[in-house]
């Protein structure tokens, strides 16, 4: 029979399908196996008002076989077939899909399920064969037909035979070449994988002769002699545990898909297992992790979830489902109301993902929220793994997602000595009290020693001591939580003085003006200003940041960018009450050398208190030693 040519400017579209719209060869078995499905499911549909049809539900199956010798793998199945005009119309015309016009015809039936929709997914077969022949034969009709092409110069049709309806996609792989090993694609490791991975949900059974090994029967007990056999197995799982109720799922079987699926040896701490239907109908199992992959803070972990249409896998980290802020939620969505692109391998951007992304972050919100009120240990055991993933999702974007996550954010209190929350901490807001105080800093132990904080203590207020790199970031994000603003201990105003105190203070900087500028020209260029303070309760003087760099961010540009590390304005602040200032002011008169040394030990001192380095350690422990003769 004459060959034909291809309808759609042939060969340089075929080139395009090939080596363009598919990323992975591997795609091929997944479309070749997707199709198979497809036409399975119109004879099984034809089969409900059809009583000749003769074969029931479960007999249907899709089958591999791997010819090593011939260089073949044939994909089979027993669907509905195809007749030698079908044939001309889906495999002589790329991108004419029959399985996209099954679905129009019978698009008010809510059980067609068909993902073929472009007619390209067949053509991914040249990808890795040289040749492909196509025998079918349609249900209902006495001829087999037989389509051939290498990919390049046309097809041909001819009769075949085959005893019954279904079809056989024969593809003759390439020879391997230094760049590639197309052989490998006969392996039954290769093949198990790929369907694993992409097909594991197809409906139908996956079934393929493997090799397996037994017990001679006629071999002696003390010397145990093993025969190799063939034997058909099914390689898919077919229903996923997602479809299924959640009544019908024991926690054993969620804990044992998510150890299979992601690879962790932990248990999950949370699952997610919901589904919705209106606008976008979608099912979704999601898991909340126990502990992070060692790469879960680097640029090289890969969130999203894994995304199936139908069954079959499109996507294996769907970036665009699972919002940053959650990205150590670890699971599967299955939809099929999703506009796919032409090779089914990435999405199209459209409403549709859009509204199951805000559908899942809200039920990932939710389930966390649950887990926060009800499950408190378990809750700050995950918070122990990624609250600092939380954080940085607070503050990120400017915080634009901040209202997901800010009432699931947790501080250590120094009043109540625990980790809580910012609604914890406003309810439990002693009376008088305006501001949400924190104090920033590497160890909560020092900071609960700092000054101011220990003036709130007096004062029956609460400070949230922040000793993640993050934390003070948190508050210029927020601004305001519960109509309360936030307050650093370590640099603001505390608003403990009432007006007369803070006219005394001020009466009384101008009574010392010049002691306090002997200071400053003592100190010289390591402090911006050196002024009196109210808020130091029994101790002399300590030390904080002008506005602008705090003291945290300067620490941290250092160990991150070292050349591009600004450092903070500091301000000395005095306790003109205090013992020691009394004690330097008093020989500012007798000994104006002890009085500078005197301004240097303070100014020392305020700094190691605010966990600053000693610009010179050695200089400041000769001080010490001399002021101790």
């Amino acid at each position: 029979m004459a060959k034909k040519q291809f309808k759609a400017e042939s060969k340089r579209l075929l080139d395009l399908m090939i080596n363009s719209i598919y990323t992975h060869q591997e795609i091929f078995l997944r479309e070749i196996i997707s199709n198979a499905s497809d036409a399975i499911d119109k004879l099984a549909y034809t089969a409900l008002t059809d009583d000749k049809v003769g074969i029931s539900r479960d007999q249907f199956a899709i089958t591999i076989v791997r010819n090593k010798d011939a260089g073949t793998l044939t994909v089979s199945d027993n669907g509905i077939g195809m007749n030698k005009e079908e044939m001309e119309e889906n495999l002589g015309t790329i991108c004419k899909s029959g399985s996209l016009g099954f679905k129009q015809a019978m698009e008010k039936n809510e059980d067609i399920d068909i993902i073929g929709q472009f007619g390209v997914g067949f053509y991914a077969a040249f990808m890795v064969a040289s040749n492909v022949t196509v025998i079918s034969k349609k249900y209902g009709e006495d001829t087999a037909w037989q389509w051939t092409s290498n990919g390049a110069d046309g097809y041909t049709i001819t009769q075949s035979q085959r005893e019954n309806p279904g079809t056989d996609i024969i593809m003759t792989l390439k020879a391997d070449t230094e760049e590639e090993k197309y052989s490998r694609f006969l392996e039954e490791y290769e093949i198990r994988s790929l369907i694993k991975k992409y097909s594991d949900y197809i409906r139908y059974p996956i079934r393929m002769e493997v090799s397996k090994s037994r017990l001679k029967a006629d071999c002696p007990e003390d010397k145990p002699e093993y025969e190799s056999y063939q034997e058909e197995d099914t390689l898919n799982s077919m229903i996923p545990i997602w479809q299924r109720a959640k009544k019908d799922v024991t926690e054993e079987e969620y804990n044992s898909f998510y150890r299979e699926k992601f690879y962790d040896f932990t248990e999950p701490l949370r699952v997610i297992h919901s589904s919705a239907e209106g606008t976008v109908s979608f099912k979704a199992l999601l898991f909340i992790p126990g502990k992070a992959p060692y790469d879960f803070y680097t640029k090289d972990f890969k969130r999203g979830l894994q995304l199936y249409s139908s069954g079959v896998m499109i996507m294996e980290n769907c970036e665009d489902l699972l919002p940053e802020h959650f990205r150590f939620v670890r699971g599967v969505v299955d939809s099929q109301d999703l506009s796919l692109n032409i090779s089914r391998e990435m999405l199209q951007h459209n409403r549709q993902l859009t509204l199951i992304a805000r559908n899942i972050e809200k039920k990932i919100k939710s389930e966390l929220a649950a887990m926060l009120e009800n499950e408190r240990e378990k809750f700050e055991s995950f918070y122990s793994v990624f609250g600092r993933q939380l954080k940085y999702g607070t503050v990120a974007d400017y915080g634009a997602h901040k209202e997901a996550t800010q009432d699931l954010l947790l501080f250590y209190s120094h009043k109540q000595g625990k980790m809580i929350t910012l609604k914890e901490y406003v309810d439990a807001m002693a009376e008088g009290q305006e501001k949400i105080y924190y104090a920033p800093g590497e160890n909560k132990d020092r900071l609960s020693k700092l000054p101011q904080v220990r003036a709130l203590v007096e004062k029956g207020y609460d400070v949230l001591l922040f000793t993640d790199e993050v934390d003070e970031f948190i508050p210029q994000t927020l601004m305001t939580y519960s109509e309360k603003q936030f307050c650093n201990a370590s640099t603001e105003d505390l608003g403990l003085q009432s007006e007369e105190e803070k006219k005394a203070i001020e009466e009384k900087a101008e009574e010392m003006k010049e002691f306090l500028t002997f200071v400053k020209d003592t100190l010289g260029e390591q402090i911006k200003e050196v002024k009196l303070s109210g808020n130091l309760g029994s101790a002399p003087a300590c030390m904080t940041s002008a506005s602008g760099v705090s003291f945290e961010m300067e620490k941290y540009m250092r160990r991150v960018n070292p050349d591009m590390a600004l450092p903070s304005e500091r301000i000395l602040e005095l306790n003109p009450e205090h013992p020691a200032v009394q004690a330097m002011q008093s020989a500012l008169i007798s000994d104006t050398q002890k009085a500078r040394d005197y301004a240097a030990l303070l100014c020392a001192q305020a700094t190691l208190l605010a966990e600053l380095p000693l610009e010179d350690p050695m200089a400041y422990t000769e001080l010490v030693c001399k002021l101790m003769k």
